[in-house]
């Protein structure tokens, strides 16, 4: 029995007429129609007098209609009262991340412990892999990751923002004072990137090699943080996403220049198990992202460092 069967019901006996109340409803006649016979169908017994038109309710009807009112009040008692515990949540949110996407997860959690202060937030670095499986065993709520690719089937999607790829170079570097770097000319620097294994660092590769080229780092780490580390010692240039600059910043004695666009920005973005009903605290964060502007609030860091 669906709730929505019930809503049919109720709208045919107030408005004792099947086109009308399959316009309140908002669905065909036929639609309408059909859902009320399922009904008789799943609770075995008739529930309407048929005849040329709407004749009324049997007595088996009538109760029917008294339980479908006292069911629709409780949907939507529940419903007032999750909508009151929205406004005092409680309980912990468990976000995963991939490293590359940590940067930018405060950008989320500070306006939602702001919005939610009773919520605890645990934030866990994880490889794409990893959050697929977490999330499928209940162990994950919420992850943030690449979302472009075949290995986010069956997650729900939400969209955040595109990576824009920079050279972070030393300020007497070759490309210095250029205003962009082509991936040709990137490859041939001395590099910094991130290891294989990471999904970032395939990525791209696969723009280098759309480009003709194949970079040869000659230091390779898992972590953004020990790649800045490297590159804040002007001996090595990077490749970083500008999401990395809200955090790490441009080092001194560094800049950043634009990369020419790739025939692709790849997308980061929030995953969930697709599976209702949606817990409570993931659909607060879920509201709470897409009223933000992420993307408009990295595009300004990234300018903010451009134009430094």
């Amino acid at each position: 029995m669906l709730l929505r069967q019930l809503e049919y019901l109720v709208a045919l006996a107030r408005e004792r007429h099947f086109a009308r109340a399959a316009e309140a409803c908002h669905v065909s006649q036929p639609s309408l129609s059909a859902a009320i016979r399922k009904l008789e169908r799943e609770l075995g017994v008739p529930i309407v007098h048929r005849g040329r038109r709407f004749a009324g309710l049997t007595p088996e009807g009538e109760r029917v209609l008294l339980w479908a009112h006292r069911i629709l009040a409780e949907r939507d008692a529940l419903r007032h009262d999750l909508s009151t515990m929205r406004a005092n949540l409680t309980g912990v949110l468990r976000i995963g991340a991939i490293p590359t996407a940590l940067t930018a997860t405060p950008l989320l959690t500070a306006p939602f412990c702001e919005r939610h202060p009773h919520v605890r937030i645990s934030v866990e670095s994880l490889s794409s892999r990893e959050i697929r499986e977490r999330l499928a065993e209940f162990e994950l709520d919420i992850a943030m990751t690449y979302v472009d690719d075949g290995e986010i089937e069956n997650l729900r999607v939400t969209p955040l923002y595109e990576e824009r790829y920079l050279l972070l170079t030393p300020n007497d570097g070759k490309y210095a004072d250029r205003a962009q770097v082509r991936w040709t000319e990137a490859a041939a620097l001395p590099l910094c990137l991130l290891t294989q294994r990471m999904r970032n660092r395939r990525l791209l590769d696969e723009i280098f090699a759309a480009a003709g080229v194949t970079p040869v780092p000659a230091i390779e780490t898992d972590t953004v943080a020990a790649l800045y580390a490297h590159v804040a010692t002007h001996q090595w240039s990077s490749v970083i996403s500008h999401a990395w600059l809200h955090m790490f910043g441009t080092p001194e004695g560094m800049r950043v220049v634009r990369l020419e666009d790739p025939h692709r920005a790849p997308r980061i973005g929030l995953v969930t198990a697709d599976h209702d009903p949606e817990p409570i605290l993931v659909r607060a964060l879920l509201d709470l992202a897409r009223g933000l502007d992420l993307r408009g609030e990295l595009d300004r860091v990234l300018r903010r460092h451009l134009d430094a």
